[in-house]
This record gives structure tokens, C-alpha cells and sequence, in this order.
């Protein structure tokens, strides 16, 4: 997709766009980049101005021009009619479902959600008398048996957290259309860098800013971008709610953005290299990383997204939590923490208790990696540490 140059008219790539979006010279003095506005009371110039609210900026809360200029590219990449910025990746799960849910609704979602969406669905959404009922990735078109008179949201996530599942977006979109539900879809593996939920029928798509937007595991922020018909009432709920996010770390997002691609590529081959590597080890019962041609959704994932980044999963063969611990506790370059996107690498064990529709157990503790930037051979020979240590235990 490409936009024209109001100059010259030739084409501008997404690349361009992307780097120039939110910027205007004109009203930032000339400088490069958007000023850090910091503020909280906009005057107006008159009585009637205020009555009507008759300028772009009327307080703090609605936004400033930094956090205009994220919410304009953020747009740009999403190909959405408008975006608005909260303080976590959590936070752009929980606005939405609050905004198009209330007392007596069904909302449907993939069961290889995110854990803490799902934790709000089972606690606070429970509390609110929403019933969450939670679907097998793989339901493909059984989902429109799964729609009630009363389902209002399907909330979609592809590929899945940790197990990376994949889905068919775009007809569980237009199931859900069907059904007279709004779609939301969690797009923060992918970014709309690869994926754009909404141009396959998607009306919100969700994105922790956390992650690879920003890039250096210094900030916490969320995104949630609409469609013209549901970005109403999504704006609305921000304010009803209250929450939107300082200018400072809307600035860090929109510079993190500007090498976003750059470093995109950088995990993807890195993380393609040890996916590949792991997959020959006969210590490894099953590498869970959609581009190999060996994972069941890959022709799913080849057609609709084509494109990965540095988050994936492998399964150890055979063992248990003290296996997993000593794999962990023996790397020094895979750091263990949560979150991911940043430079740095990561290793987690994944928890899959909290899964309704498992099929079966897997071989043995799955292990998640971040890869960072670091240089893969060191990363490489980091995890062959990992492998020493379970083998020592046998």
C-alpha cells in the first residue's frame, strides 16, 4: 500500500510514511521531531470558544500534541480511522472489552489468549455479570455455532501466546460481524508492521507499545486502534475512564518507531537461526515458531501474515519443573524476566494450567525465548549452557 507525495506525486512506500508521520515543522518551530508538551489546563481565547470546546486541545486528559503526533503514525501503520494511547499493553486489552460489554452480554475468546486477558474475563468481566466462554483456536468456521443473540465481542489473538497457535482472521472477523459482534484482535506478536487486523475485517486491533514500538524495556504503554464505526465509542470509554498517557512516554514510542523495522528484522533472523538450530536437537521435542514449515499453522500463518518476529517457544524432551529450573537458572545471556521486544533476551517458563481446550500435555516444559540483539552465536552457545545443565540431572 503507498500513499502519493502532494509534491512530486510518486509513491511513498511504508517505510516513508511511517517516518513521517506526526510531524509537522510548522507548528514545532522547525525542528525535526514534535516537542515534549507537558500539560494538564489549555486555555481558550473566549467564553464562546469554551462552550462549544471549539479548538483541538481543551485538557490534558484528551491528549496533547505529542501524544497527536503517536496516535497520528500509530494510525499510518494500522491503516485505522483513529488510535488512542493507554498506560499498558493490559490496558489496551481492558479498555475496549469495557467499552462494547456490558451486564448480560457474552464474549467469545480464543482460548490461547494472552493470561491476563484472561484473567480480567474471569474476574472483573465475571463481576461485571459478563459470561467470557473461551474457544479452541482451531474452530475455524464452528465458531458461528459458538454466537449467542447476546455475544457483543469475539476477541481474537493470532498467532496465540506461547503455543503460537494460529487462526484464520478474517473469517472469524466475519463471523462475528455476522453475529452482530465487535472483533478485537491482540496484534502485539506480529505488529501492524506484518499484520494490519483491520484490512481482514477486524474492527479493533490492540497492540502493547511496551513491546517493539518502544524497544529498549524502558516504558509501558498500549494501543488500541479503530475502525471509524467502533472508534466512538472507544474514545468515549477512555474518557469515561479517565486514563491516557504522559507525553514523555509517547515521545519515547514515536523515536522507538522510527527503527522499529530495523530491529524487527534484526530479531526475526536471529530468532529464525536458533528456531531452526533447536529444531535438529534431540533434546527438544517440538520448536513452537509458526515460520517453520514444520509447525501445524504454518501455511495459515505463510498466507496471512508471512513475516515473524523474535518471540517463540520450544518443547524440552521430557522432564518437569526441575528440569525447566535448571535450564534457566544455567543461562547468563537470556535473562529471566517477563515482557519482551526489548534489545535484551529473555527465557520464561510457560504456564498452560489456565488452558480450557488442551488436547494434550506437552512432551515436556515449554520454555519461551525473546531474542534480542544480541549476536546469535553467543546466544546459541548460552542455550547449549541450558542443555548441559538438564543433561547433568540425568
Amino acid at each position: 500500500m503507498t500513499s502519493q507525495d502532494p509534491k512530486n506525486s510518486s509513491p511513498r512506500g511504508a517505510s516513508t510514511r511511517r517516518l513521517h508521520a506526526g510531524h509537522d515543522a510548522d507548528s514545532s518551530q522547525g525542528f525535526v521531531n514534535p516537542p515534549i508538551v507537558r500539560g494538564s489546563t489549555v486555555l481558550f481565547p473566549d467564553t464562546s470558544t469554551m462552550r462549544r470546546r471549539a479548538q483541538k486541545y481543551t485538557y490534558g486528559l484528551r491528549g496533547t500534541p505529542t501524544i497527536s503526533a503517536l496516535e497520528e503514525v500509530i494510525d499510518e501503520m494500522e491503516g485505522s480511522h483513529g488510535t488512542v494511547l493507554v498506560p499498558s499493553g493490559l490496558a489496551a486489552v481492558s479498555l475496549p472489552l469495557l467499552a462494547f460489554l456490558s451486564s448480560g452480554d457474552h464474549c467469545l475468546v480464543v482460548d490461547s489468549v494472552y493470561g491476563p486477558t484472561r484473567l480480567f474475563c474471569d474476574t472483573m468481566l465475571k463481576r461485571m455479570g459478563i459470561e467470557t466462554e473461551y474457544f479452541d483456536p482451531a474452530v475455524g468456521p464452528g465458531l458461528a455455532n459458538l454466537m449467542r443473540p447476546n455475544t457483543r465481542v469475539v476477541f481474537l489473538e493470532a498467532p496465540g501466546s506461547n503455543t503460537f497457535e494460529m487462526m484464520d482472521v478474517a473469517e472469524a472477523a466475519s463471523i462475528a460481524r455476522s453475529g452482530g459482534a465487535v472483533s478485537m484482535l491482540d496484534n502485539t506478536w506480529a505488529t501492524p508492521l506484518h499484520f494490519r487486523p483491520l484490512e481482514h475485517g477486524v474492527d479493533l486491533s490492540i497492540h502493547a507499545l511496551t513491546k517493539y514500538p518502544g524497544g529498549h524495556s524502558d516504558l509501558l504503554m498500549g494501543s488500541v486502534s479503530a475502525t471509524r464505526e467502533t472508534f466512538g465509542r472507544l474514545r468515549d470509554a477512555q474518557m469515561q475512564l479517565g486514563i491516557n498517557v504522559s507525553a514523555e512516554d509517547a515521545y519515547m514510542v514515536f523515536r522507538g518507531l522510527k527503527t522499529m523495522d530495523l530491529r524487527i528484522n534484526a530479531h526475526e533472523a536471529s530468532a529464525l537461526t536458533l528456531a531452526r538450530w533447536l529444531e535438529q536437537r534431540a533434546d527438544v521435542a517440538r520448536v513452537l515458531h509458526p515460520a517453520l514449515p514444520s509447525f501445524p499453522g504454518h501455511e495459515l500463518w505463510r498466507r496471512q501474515i508471512g513475516r515473524s518476529t523474535g518471540l517463540f517457544s520450544f518443547v524440552l524432551d521430557g522432564g518437569g519443573r526441575t528440569e525447566a529450573a535448571a535450564f534457566l537458572d544455567a543461562l547468563s545471556l537470556f535473562g529471566l524476566g517477563y515482557s519482551w521486544g526489548g534489545f535484551e533476551s529473555l527465557a520464561v517458563e510457560v504456564d498452560l494450567s489456565d488452558r480450557r481446550l488442551a488436547t494434550a500435555p506437552p512432551e515436556g516444559p515449554v520454555i519461551r525465548l525473546q531474542v534480542g540483539l544480541e549476536d546469535v552465536a553467543d546466544l546459541q552457545a548460552d542455550l547449549e549452557r541450558g542443555f548441559a545443565a538438564v543433561r547433568a540431572l540425568r
